[in-house]
């Protein structure tokens, strides 16, 4: 059996490397469209955790990993990558700290793809990056194998917390090393999702992916330096966009926030910028974007000063209880949330911070920010009372916003969360 046809009889095994908020998500849609799974992932404890039906991800609770429990199997042991016939990578692509792209963990994952591959194997890379990582990268690690492979890029397209859109029905842009990869890799994708779009080349698959984070990260900056220079002016940055998305063409709302959040936007379009220097192109846009939006916790904490300041009170030694931790509402998703910038930056003025979000008990491990002394509190009317301030940072629906307002002497609201409480506690920022 040739392997197109094993994937559109869906006897095809799949193997997915790195069971995150990409991955897992995945290995759920593939199971579930009749396919059987092998989930590959470094962390013991999350394979440990799967394999006795729990989850560590709210959009793939427990219920449904034991549902797909007779097609998917999880396990740390990578040399069973010989056993699936389709493998997807889903790894991290961070930023190093002088912000280059960090392609280790690609790079790694296709050594050991490489190490192990077969022939007829098609591997597909999922993780953002910048235009030729899938042929630059991926390709050489795989060729050592010196069997014939099939290899093609697609990128993610998870939205955490988006009940309109599953990744099933979210189109899938596939391009390929070469026409036949293309072809395998949207009929792996085809059995799964309700459309897909061929492209001619795996770099204008990578470029496609940049393109939808550039374009809304360059559109948040927008609206951020017109909401600090609206304020100036004494307007209602959120009045203004809800008085222009009135229009019903040529505009779509972006809203401003406290920072950019999340594994994409705030990462994604520096790939590009560091692999634009390569050809002598200088990426204004992106560039002018990124000063803007990592500009924003800074701009928060200043506003918390000066609110503390009219009320004949300074930051250091102010007591702060922040909101919201998760980087975007109603998630259980941490990764490069503004949140932890913020209390890094009380924390330096010598505030206490205390913090509360509904799907962290505690804070989760993290590459970066160890060094926090901030700890978890509950949400009591004791807690605001205590507070010198509150700052709403993740606008998480399970917050009751008027009971906040009442009982915490100041709001600080990143989010307009508190929307039209006419209240002198409340300052947007």
């Amino acid at each position: 059996m040739t392997l197109e046809s094993s994937i559109r009889s869906r006897k095809a095994v799949v193997g997915v490397i790195g069971l995150g908020y990409v991955g897992l998500p995945l290995v759920r849609l593939f199971a579930t469209k009749g396919f059987r799974v092998l989930g590959f992932d470094v962390d013991a404890s999350k394979v440990e955790k799967l394999t006795r039906g729990e989850s560590y991800i709210r959009s793939v609770p427990p219920a449904v990993v034991r549902k797909i429990r007779r097609r998917f199997e999880p396990t740390t042991d990578f040399a069973r990558l010989r056993e699936a016939d389709a493998i997807v990578i889903c790894v991290p692509t961070p930023l190093l700290a002088d912000g280059r792209p960090d392609l280790s963990y690609i790079r790694m994952t296709a050594r050991t793809i490489g190490q192990n591959l077969r022939k007829g194997q098609l591997v597909i890379l999922e993780s953002t990056t910048y235009p030729g990582t899938t042929r630059e990268i991926v390709k050489p690690e795989l060729d050592k194998a010196g069997v014939e492979y099939h290899l093609a890029f697609s990128p993610e397209r998870e939205d955490p917390g988006n009940r309109r859109f599953t990744n099933e029905d979210i189109p899938k842009v596939v391009g390929g090393i070469d026409e036949r990869s293309l072809r395998l890799a949207s009929a792996l994708y085809g059995a799964a999702v309700k459309r897909t779009v061929e492209v001619s080349s795996c770099e204008v698959a990578e470029a496609a992916k940049l393109l939808e984070n550039i374009y809304r990260c360059i559109n948040i900056a927008l609206v951020n330096e017109l909401k600090m220079c609206f304020e100036k002016m004494g307007i209602d940055v959120w009045e203004v966009i809800a008085a222009a998305s009135t229009k019903p063409f040529g505009f779509q709302p972006f809203y401003p926030g406290p920072g950019l959040g999340g594994h994409c936007i705030p990462i994604d379009p520096f790939y590009l910028s560091w692999k634009a220097k390569e050809y002598q192109f200088a990426t204004r846009f992106i560039d002018l974007a990124g000063e803007i939006n990592v500009q924003m916790p800074y701009y928060v904490v200043s506003r918390l000063d000066e609110a503390l300041r009219a009320r004949r009170k300074a930051l250091a030694g102010a007591r702060i209880l922040v909101l919201g931790i998760a980087y975007k509402k109603d998630i259980d998703d941490p990764r490069e949330s503004p949140a932890f910038k913020i209390i890094e930056l009380l924390e330096q003025k010598g505030a206490t911070v205390r913090w509360h979000d509904p799907f962290f008990p505690k804070l989760p491990p993290m590459r970066h920010y160890k060094h926090l002394k901030a700890k978890p509190v509950e949400l009591t009317e004791q807690a605001l009372a205590a507070s010198d301030g509150a700052v709403v940072v993740t606008d998480h629906s399970a917050y009751d916003y008027a009971w906040i307002v009442k009982h915490a002497p100041l709001v600080l609201d990143t989010r307009n969360a508190c929307g039209n409480l006419k209240c002198d506690k409340v300052v947007k920022a």
